[in-house]
């Protein structure tokens, strides 16, 4: 479980988060959504550890990160996977290369035993018999689970994600937004998606967090959502093509 609590983040004199406080619990699926400029990326930053709050703390299972020693920091960063944007694959490596490489960095597993587990989470992918293909050879689609793959290998507590979808067709984006659902319910990995897309709202979003202008403006389920009279929330969602369309039919239904 991750739980935050009044977290303020700014640079440069310019505050960014504003006083957020919100919690993110194992086996979960939970969703930051904003406009751009809202702070969804310092937040999701600040979570992994990359950007150190001002004020305000972030605790993974009841241990506070700002308290953490040396050690206690190593042994928190295995506990983390990470998926991001652009997938981030070494384009010189292999399939197999790429998902070993947190297994190399963080463990002295003997080669054998590395290799069972690359292969166990590949074939957990959908990507048995893909170990010598490069990047290069792979749909952007494959690319993601590959980076899906490098991020759960390590059998992580915690698992982050920003814009998983990017740069997908939509029957690919739901492919991969189940993948990651899947995963999360099957380890019990609480796990934080950064993500624009509104389809993934509707798919996996089973805590949703709005940030607007630092603040968290509004928290909910994915059916909560079409119930708020948060009217920064409704102008968010119905933005999208997808909302206006089920907006629509759902005024169609009432009369």
């Amino acid at each position: 479980m991750i739980e935050v609590e009044g977290l303020h983040k700014g640079f440069n004199g310019v505050e960014v988060l504003k006083g957020i406080t919100t919690s993110f619990h194992p086996g979960k699926t939970s969703l930051i959504i904003g406009q751009s400029g809202s702070g969804k990326t310092v937040f999701l930053k600040s979570l992994i550890g990359l950007h150190t709050p001002e004020k305000g703390t972030i605790s993974f299972d009841g241990r506070k990160s700002t308290e953490f020693t040396d050690d206690e920091r190593r042994q928190w960063r295995r506990e983390i996977g990470m998926v991001f944007q652009g997938s981030a694959l070494f384009d010189s490596q292999t399939v197999e290369e790429n998902v070993m490489f947190p297994l190399k960095m963080f463990t002295n597993k003997p080669m054998e035993e590395m290799l069972d587990r690359v292969n166990s989470v590949l074939n957990r992918v959908n990507l048995e018999n893909s170990n010598t293909k490069l990047p290069a050879e792979l749909s952007g689609g494959m690319q993601k689970r590959v980076a899906i793959a490098r991020a759960i290998v390590m059998n992580p507590k915690y698992l982050f994600c920003d814009e998983p979808n990017s740069g997908l067709d939509p029957k690919t984006a739901i492919v991969i937004d189940n993948l990651i659902k899947e995963i999360t319910e099957e380890y019990k990995i609480t796990t934080v998606i950064n993500t624009h897309d509104m389809n993934s709202v509707m798919e996996i979003g089973e805590k949703i967090v709005f940030l607007e202008f630092g603040k968290k403006a509004w928290e909910g389920t994915k059916d909560d959502i079409f119930k708020t009279d948060n009217e920064a929330v409704v102008n968010f969602v119905y933005s999208s093509n997808l909302f206006k369309k089920i907006r629509v039919a759902q005024n169609k239904e009432s009369n």
